[in-house]
Parts: structure tokens; sequence; C-alpha cells
């Protein structure tokens, strides 16, 4: 039994997100809300997800680094892609979880980021993902929650690149630093700024 399930957490580790989807009926997202490392975190505590990879997309350029996309002129966005099961967690959920944890009203920048790397983007994989971005967008506006315009766009899915392992969940691996950085950026100041209490972290 033991040896069984090391199997299978062996099996887990070396999927792919897209080998995921084609597995148990699970389904991906992607989205984009500036520094990667602060994006895995709230997505990873949610039921019914089954992992979160950071990477790149958006872009260009083939098998981006990190330096380039970090340089700017690559096209890519730092980004995550999910991979959850529709039966225990909706897109809908994830929709609410990314604009908790984002600024939606700056172009080009997330709190101390800036650059069209680190812009805010909703990746879509399919028509009815697409339907569900643009009405939480819409909802979003009506709301009037804030006095700036909402600027997050809302794409079609393309090729996605994971980053460097090193990148993979910084937050567990680092917690001292990825806390002093969120802290720095003014990442958790300004969302509370803008949510009140429903504020990511």
């Amino acid at each position: 039994m033991q040896m069984a399930r090391i199997a299978i957490i062996g099996l887990s580790v070396m999927l792919s997100a897209a080998e995921y989807t084609g597995a148990a009926g699970y389904e991906k997202a992607t989205f984009a809300g500036g520094c990667f490392w602060c994006m895995e975190h709230p997505f990873d505590e949610l039921p019914g997800v089954v992992s979160v990879t950071a990477g790149y997309t958006g872009g260009h350029k083939k098998n981006p680094s990190y330096e380039e996309v970090s340089a700017g002129g690559t096209g890519h966005a730092e980004s995550v892609r999910i991979v959850y099961d529709p039966a225990k967690v909706s897109y809908e959920k994830l929709l609410s979880v990314f604009w908790h944890n984002i600024d939606p009203t700056t172009k080009d920048r997330q709190f101390c980021d800036s650059g069209s790397q680190y812009r805010s983007s909703i990746f879509y994989h399919g028509e009815h993902q697409r339907r569900l971005a643009l009405e939480s967008k819409a909802e979003l506006i009506k709301s009037k929650t804030f006095r700036e315009p909402v600027v997050t766009e809302i794409v079609q899915a393309g090729e996605f690149y994971p980053a460097e392992e090193y990148h993979q969940h910084y937050y567990r691996k680092n917690p001292i630093r990825y806390k002093f950085y969120r802290s720095r950026c003014g990442r958790d100041s300004r969302l509370r700024e803008l949510w009140g209490d429903a504020a990511g972290h």
C-alpha cells in the first residue's frame, strides 16, 4: 500500500498541466497578477486545486528565461497555470480569488513591479471561461468598487512556459524572503485598501 502511494505521488509530480487535464476531468485556468510567487500562494490553498505552476505566457518568445521576461521585451507576463477539479471548485471561485489578489486598476503594473510583464490578465481556455471572465469583470465595474477604471485584460490563453524550478512555490521554499518581498512591495497594504476584509493574502 505504501509503495502504491509513493508511485502515485511520483506520477503526480511528473504530470504536466496538459496531462493532468486529460485525466479525471480536470481543467486548467491561467492568470497573471504581477509577481507569480504571490499568485501561487492563494490558489495553492484552495480546495479542489490540483496543482499551481508559475510561468510565462502571453508573449512571442519561445522558452523564455526569467531574466528575459523580467527585462521586458518578450511580451510575456509572469503567470500561474492552475489545474483544478471542477467538481470541487468552480471557475467562478477561481476568478474571485484572482480578483481579490490583484489591483485591477493599474495598467502594466502590479504594486511595486512595473512593466507589461507584470500586467494583470485572465487567459481564458474556451468560450465558457471567456464568458464567465467577461461577466465577472462587468460585475466588478458595475459595483463601482473603485474610482479608477478596471483595466485587467481578458485574452485567449496561448503557450505557457513553466518558470525555472527555483521559482516554483517560492513562498514555501523561502518564507522569510517571500514575506519580506510582499511587505516591501506594498502588496498586502494595497490589497487591503482595495478590497478591505475580502483582500487576498
